[in-house]
């Protein structure tokens, strides 16, 4: 119950600093925390810390074909006091960059 009301808190109260088509960046008191906007509604199932990041990130499960579940980042919280934004937003665009890829690839009329 607390990691779904921290989510509504976080989907609704957080100012958003910057947006893309695949993320989004909200202020937090403490963090600034990117979101994986394509992961919008998936159930958070742990927080650990990320290892592509070294920063705690929220964790769901999606599942493939073969309905192996694979856990996926939903939102990573950066401290204010160690990352400035552009190095959130260098991290977003890198996120962003790869999800239009992806859709071009998959998409091509789109």
């Amino acid at each position: 119950m607390e990691t779904q009301s921290k989510n509504n808190e976080i989907d609704q109260e957080l100012p958003v600093l910057k947006k893309g088509i695949f993320y989004a960046i909200r202020d937090g008191p403490d963090d600034l925390v990117m979101e994986d906007k394509t992961k919008r509604g998936l159930t958070v199932q742990e927080q650990s810390i990320d290892e592509k990041y070294g920063v705690i990130s929220e964790r769901g499960m999606i599942y493939d074909m073969d309905g192996i579940g694979h856990k996926v980042g939903i939102r990573w919280f950066f401290p204010k006091n160690k990352y400035a934004f552009e190095k959130v937003l260098e991290h977003a665009t890198e996120m962003e960059t790869k999800y239009r890829k992806i859709r071009e690839e998959t998409c091509p009329d789109y």
